[in-house]
């Protein structure tokens, strides 16, 4: 069996460097399954040296021109050759217990699709109540974060991929589409519960907890509309890192 982990990268040189480190040891853990892999990185229109960074680190590499998250998501999925897929995100560290427990999942015939907890590097308060309550609601509704989303890659091309209407909560909307494959093809979806995803905090200091509520409230008035506007995601598009 093959996995193919696709990351997206829009000017990530400070971070991208020691994710695909992580994911070097992480990866480690696919030995005793006889898992392989590979890894690709989508460059989304960067001016910084993050491809190269990439290619020196022995990731293949391929370039999105528009600035969006889900172009980057499905063109880099465009080079995949694995059973199954990964998109993980460039600013998150898996560690070898996740991907041991992911290992396992993969050789699963009943799961379709599936995520796992995250936990920032470098929590607060607001934020852990915050991760605390998306937690429940993935498990409940089904719904798998960005920045870890493993799929079997027959069905993302099934699914059509990532919508490209939307600027953020991509991965949501692409879950419920997932959802509707795997009840049909009598499969579900896997929460891996032992290890959580390392992810950067970056955003909540760059943004104040009341502009994250801005955005979250106007999304909801907005029954999503917002979502479409690139301008409108400024907290995911300004291009701070």
């Amino acid at each position: 069996m093959h996995l193919s982990i696709v990351i997206p990268a829009f000017n990530e040189e400070k971070l991208l460097p020691a994710t695909l480190a992580a994911v070097a040891r992480a990866s480690l853990a696919f030995a005793a399954s006889g898992l392989t892999h590979e890894v690709i990185v989508c460059d989304n229109n960067s001016t910084d040296d993050t491809a190269a960074l990439a290619r020196a680190r022995g990731a293949a590499v391929i370039f999105e021109p528009e600035n969006q998250i889900s172009r980057a998501r499905n063109t880099g999925a465009t080079l995949a050759t694995g059973d199954w897929i990964l998109f993980l995100d460039a600013d998150s560290r898996p560690s070898f217990g996740l991907f041991s427990e992911l290992a396992a999942t993969l050789h699963d015939a009943t799961v379709l699709y599936g995520g796992c907890p995250l936990e920032f590097d470098s929590p607060a308060g607001a934020a852990r109540l915050c991760i605390a309550l998306w937690h429940r609601l993935a498990v409940w509704r089904h719904w798998a974060a960005g920045s870890f989303l493993f799929v079997r890659r027959d069905a993302f091309v099934e699914s059509g991929g990532f919508s490209r209407e939307l600027y953020a909560s991509e991965e949501i909307e692409l879950s419920h589409r997932l959802a509707v494959i795997a009840r049909r093809r009598r499969q579900g979806f896997a929460w891996l519960s032992a290890c959580p995803l390392e992810t950067s905090a970056r955003k909540l200091h760059f943004h104040t907890a009341g502009h994250h509520l801005r955005f979250a409230l106007r999304t909801i008035v907005t029954r999503g509309r917002t979502l479409q506007h690139r301008d409108a995601c400024g907290i995911w598009y300004d291009g701070r890192r």
